[in-house]
């Protein structure tokens, strides 16, 4: 049995909701400071209380995936502020119909399908836009990232659902 092994991170957009509350949480954090003059332990209490939660809230805006792929299973965790690391889904690659570049000739037969679509990418089109798409059996359609390397492995064991085009 032979085993392959590739791991790859990336760094992904925040919610926008979450950057908004944080720079409200900083806002609130400031003017209980301020108010500490005027309306003493209430002001103390409204900076403590802002500040704890957009620091919270800031470690959200903060997220990563670290992508896995071994033997022929793909595992995607989400990582918090370099320091708390979630796992969100696993994928085997027996589940998996078709991987593909996002803008591949490979999807046109998928294009029209009405599917739930699952964001583990870095949340916004780059140039060049390396996002893949993997569609499930189960109408899902993953979005992410994976390196070049990853794709490579993921295609050697599975040549006619992996294309790299």
């Amino acid at each position: 049995m032979s085993e392959s092994y590739v791991e790859c991170l990336i760094k992904a957009k925040g919610p926008l909701k979450f950057k908004l509350l944080k720079y409200f949480l900083y806002f609130l954090t400031v003017l209980g400071v301020v108010s500490i003059m005027f309306l003493g332990f209430i002001g103390l209490l409204i900076a403590m209380v802002a500040g704890g939660l957009a620091y919270y809230v800031g470690s959200l805006c903060n997220i990563e995936y670290e992508y896995l792929y071994l033997d022929k299973e793909l595992t995607v965790d989400r990582v918090y502020a370099q320091t708390r690391r979630k796992r969100v889904a696993t994928y085997g690659l027996d589940k998996m119909e078709i991987v593909a570049p996002i803008h591949s000739y490979h999807l046109d037969n998928y294009k029209n399908r009405q599917v739930k679509t699952i964001d583990y990418s870095v949340g916004e089109e780059l140039k060049p836009d390396r996002r893949y798409a993997i569609y499930l059996e189960g109408n899902e359609r993953i979005l992410f990232n994976p390196s070049e390397e990853m794709v490579k492995v993921m295609r050697n064991n599975a040549p006619r659902k992996i294309f790299a085009d």
